[in-house]
C-alpha cells in the first residue's frame, strides 16, 4: 500500500481492463476518426487505469509510469529513500520541497483550516499507533500512550517557508495518504489535457476525474457499489453520469481491525487521539479536482450525515453521497441536491 489504495465502495468504470498494458481499439480507423487507448499499471501499492480517446496514441504508458515515479519519490512513505521519509527521519533542520510536495503541503494546510484541524497530515503516529501504518503492532495503545503520542501531532507543529519544511518537534512525522493520491489523479489528467485530450477517464485506486464523452458520444457511466438496506448487505449498484470531474470515496468497511466486539476503524481523529464515532458508513465525494475529493472524503467520515451535506450545500462544485446506519441500525442512503443529478434516469 502506498497512499489511500482501499476504497469503501468500489469505484468502477465502464470498459477498462487489462494490467500494465497499452492497448488500442478502433473499428474504422482513419485520420478523422478518434478511437479508444487504454492504458494501465501498477502505482502507489495499487494501479491505474486510463482511457482517452483521440486519433492518435497520443501518451505512452512510459509517460505515465515516470511521472508517478517522480511523486512515488517525493510523497511515497514506502519508499525509504523519497523526500517525505528523509522528513520523518530528520530530528531538526529543513528539508526542501520538490513542485509536488509544495503543491500538496499548501493544500494540506488550508484544508487543515477549513476542517477545523480534523484534516491533519501529522496524524501519522497516531495511525502507527493504532497498527494501521507500515510497522506491525501487537497490541492497542492505552490512554497514556495516546496522550503521550498526540503531543507530536498537529500542523501546528510544522513549520513552512516556501519552499522548505520544517519540524518544531523532532518526533513529528507525516503522512499525505489523505490527499497525494487525488493530486496523482489530477497530475495525470492535467498531463492529457496539455496534451489536448478533451475526453477521458483517469483513475488510481478508485479516484477518478473525467472529463468528455466516449465514442458513442455519452457522458462517461460509473458504478458505485453500495451495501443494500438488507441484513446480509449484499451489494447493490448506483450508476451515475459525471460530463467533467472528480470522484472520490471513503468508508469503514473494508479497512478495520476488531477488539473483542468492537470495531477499530482507521479513521483517528487528530484531536483526541481516538477513532471517529460516526453513523457514516462511506461517503463518495465529487469536486472539480480529485484532490479537494480526497481531502474532503475523509473528513466527512468523522461528521453526522446532516452536517455533511450542510457543509456540502455552502460551497460550489462540491456535491457528496452518503451511506450511514440509522438509529435503528438500517442501512440509509443521503446525497446532496447537486449529487441527484448525477444518477441515471
Amino acid at each position: 500500500m502506498y497512499f489511500k489504495s482501499w476504497i469503501s465502495i468500489l469505484i468502477s468504470f465502464f470498459s477498462l481492463c487489462g494490467n500494465g498494458s497499452a492497448r488500442a481499439e478502433q473499428t474504422s480507423y482513419s485520420l478523422k476518426s478518434p478511437y479508444k487507448i487504454v492504458l494501465t499499471g501498477p502505482a502507489q501499492g495499487t494501479s491505474y487505469h486510463i482511457t482517452y480517446f483521440d486519433r492518435q496514441e497520443t501518451i505512452s504508458k512510459n509517460e505515465i509510469d515516470s511521472i508517478l515515479q517522480v511523486i512515488d519519490q517525493s510523497m511515497s512513505i514506502y519508499n525509504p529513500l523519497s523526500t517525505i521519509s528523509q522528513f520523518n527521519q530528520l530530528r531538526e533542520g529543513t528539508v526542501k520541497l520538490d513542485s509536488h510536495f509544495q503543491k500538496v503541503i499548501q493544500a494540506s494546510f488550508e484544508y487543515n483550516r477549513i476542517t477545523e484541524g480534523i484534516f491533519d497530515i501529522t496524524v501519522a503516529p497516531l495511525i502507527q499507533l493504532w497498527g494501521f501504518g507500515p510497522k506491525k503492532v501487537n497490541h492497542f495503545p492505552d490512554s497514556n500512550e495516546i496522550s503521550t503520542t498526540l503531543r507530536s501531532v498537529g500542523m501546528d507543529k510544522l513549520i513552512w517557508k516556501v519552499p522548505y519544511l520544517q519540524k518544531s518537534k523532532p518526533m513529528v512525522s507525516i503522512d499525505v495518504n489523505g490527499i497525494a493520491q487525488g493530486y496523482s489523479v489530477d497530475v495525470l489528467a492535467d498531463f492529457l489535457e496539455s496534451k489536448h485530450i478533451k475526453n477521458y477517464i483517469v483513475e488510481l485506486g478508485g479516484e477518478m476525474r473525467v472529463k468528455g464523452k466516449n465514442l458513442q458520444d455519452d457522458f462517461f457511466k460509473i458504478g458505485i457499489e453500495r451495501p443494500s438496506a438488507r441484513h446480509d448487505q449484499q451489494l447493490k449498484t448506483e450508476v451515475v453520469r459525471i460530463k467533467s470531474g472528480a470522484l472520490t470515496t471513503a468508508g469503514n468497511f473494508e479497512k478495520f481491525m476488531m477488539r473483542g466486539n468492537q470495531k477499530i476503524t482507521h479513521h483517528v481523529n487528530p484531536l483526541t487521539g481516538y477513532m471517529f464515532a460516526s453513523p457514516i458508513i462511506s461517503v463518495t465525494v465529487y469536486a472539480k479536482t480529485a484532490m479537494e475529493a480526497d481531502a474532503l472524503d475523509n473528513y466527512f467520515m468523522a461528521l453526522t450525515p446532516d452536517q455533511v451535506i450542510n457543509f456540502v450545500e455552502r460551497r460550489k462544485n462540491l456535491e457528496v453521497y452518503i451511506i450511514f446506519k440509522n438509529e435503528n441500525g438500517e442501512i440509509e442512503e443521503k446525497f446532496s441536491t447537486g449529487f441527484s443529478t448525477f444518477f441515471l434516469k
